[in-house]
C-alpha cells in the first residue's frame, strides 16, 4: 500500500511560515477531530474528549492560517494575530482549529508545532 504523506503533497496546507498568516484554500477532507478544552496533559475536559475521538469531514473553502511554536493558549497572540488578519480582509466563520505536528506526549512543550487555521469569508 502506498504511504500517503500529506505534509509533502499539500505543503501550503501543513508547513505554513509562523512569522505570517497565509491565506490558503483547503479542498474538502476527513480529519479526526477532537473538541476539547485546555491543557491536553491535565485538562480533564481534553482527556473526556480523547474519548470521544470521530472522523469529521470539513467542508472545502478559503482559511487563514499559521503556524504556532510551543505551548499553545486560546487566548494567546497566535490567535489574535489570525483574528486580526482575516477581519482587515473579510469575517470570521465557525470555528478555528488547530493541526498538531508534533506528538505532544513526546516533545517539549517549547517545540511542538501547532498549524492553527480560521475559516473565514471574504
Amino acid at each position: 500500500m502506498k504511504k500517503i504523506d500529506l505534509k509533502k503533497e499539500l505543503k501550503s496546507l501543513y508547513q505554513p511560515s509562523a512569522k505570517a498568516v497565509a491565506l490558503v484554500e483547503v479542498p474538502a477532507m476527513n480529519y479526526l477531530m477532537i473538541d476539547g478544552a485546555g491543557d491536553p496533559n491535565t485538562s480533564k475536559t481534553y482527556a473526556e474528549a480523547i474519548g470521544k475521538v470521530r472522523f469529521e469531514s470539513l467542508s472545502e473553502g478559503t482559511c487563514a492560517q499559521t503556524l504556532h511554536v510551543g505551548p499553545f493558549s486560546e487566548e494567546g497572540p497566535t490567535i489574535a494575530r489570525v483574528h486580526e488578519f482575516i477581519r482587515a480582509r473579510g469575517k470570521l466563520v465557525g470555528k478555528h482549529h488547530e493541526i498538531y505536528l508534533s506528538d505532544i506526549r513526546k516533545a517539549a512543550p517549547e517545540k511542538w508545532k501547532t498549524v492553527v487555521r480560521q475559516p473565514m469569508t471574504t
